[in-house]
């Protein structure tokens, strides 16, 4: 979706996604992350009903478990990551929404109230909490359909609230406010105020909804066209461990950042 060689290979004329592929794996604790996202060819993608291989690292379903075996490189510091995520998904939804009128950009939340547990050798660590699974299709370039949106998850006791704000090229401004909750069950909930958070270091413009002003904010990400934050935020009544992100498609679609990009995600043929 962000890869600046599928970017360049559309430029040249037909590309073909598959041979743009990429394991996005992030390691956030008290210490600096890491932080891996190397782009291959098609020669190392491996499918089938239920696996999914891209190089040394793939995702299994295994006894109604997702399985993910992470061995990959973090980049720009060369560290090794290398471990398992054993996902618990819980109740699957299969509900698709369309993110643009056309329905050219769908979302589809499959585990939004999943549980995982982590296990790494590089680095050792474990780890067990909450976990939320989704997923995205197009069939146009994503900058093509957005100049950017705003996204954010609240996780709570059987129940993860997403408010999801998009701005759209051709028609404006749209906005997603759900509840999934263990029963199953899908309601839309009242949108929340915007509140803005602090500037960051690329002058992204980020926020989220909320009843009342997040706190305990910390940024995960900062780059020059894309912000991940921790934060405790949500809904009236319901302000819980708060995942939110900014994206600014205007700028992902210069050349400078593009050209940038590569840095953060090599790429081997």
């Amino acid at each position: 979706m962000f890869s600046p060689y599928y970017a360049w290979a559309r430029g040249r004329g037909a590309a073909d996604p598959l041979d743009h592929v990429a394991v996005n794996a992030i390691l956030y604790g008290s210490g600096p992350g890491r932080w891996a996202m190397t782009e291959r060819g098609k020669g190392a993608l491996i499918r089938s009903e239920d696996r999914l291989t891209i190089g040394p690292s793939g995702m299994r379903w295994d006894g109604g478990r997702l399985v993910i075996e992470i061995d990959e490189r973090a980049f720009p510091l060369p560290r090794r990551m290398r471990g398992r995520v054993v996902i618990d998904p819980g109740p699957l939804f299969h509900a698709v929404h369309d993110l643009d009128v056309r329905g050219l950009h769908r979302w589809r939340p499959v585990a939004p109230l999943a549980r995982a547990t982590i296990s790494f050798d590089r680095p050792g660590l474990a780890w067990s909490g909450p976990a939320y699974v989704d997923m995205n299709a197009g069939d146009e370039p994503i900058e093509d359909g957005f100049r950017g949106w705003t996204w954010s998850r609240t996780a709570g006791a059987g129940e993860t609230t997403i408010f999801y704000d998009v701005e759209t090229r051709r028609d404006g401004e749209r906005g997603l406010a759900l509840s999934y909750r263990a029963d199953g069950s899908i309601e839309r909930t009242v949108q929340q105020p915007v509140h803005s958070l602090p500037g960051t270091l690329w002058r992204v413009a980020r926020s989220l909804r909320s009843a009342a002003a997040p706190f305990q904010i910390r940024t995960f990400e900062d780059t020059p066209f894309y912000t991940r934050t921790g934060c405790r935020a949500g809904p009236a009544g319901r302000t819980g461990p708060t995942v939110c992100e900014s994206v600014d498609l205007d700028r992902f679609a210069s050349e400078w950042v593009r050209m940038l990009l590569p840095f953060r995600m090599p790429r081997r043929g």
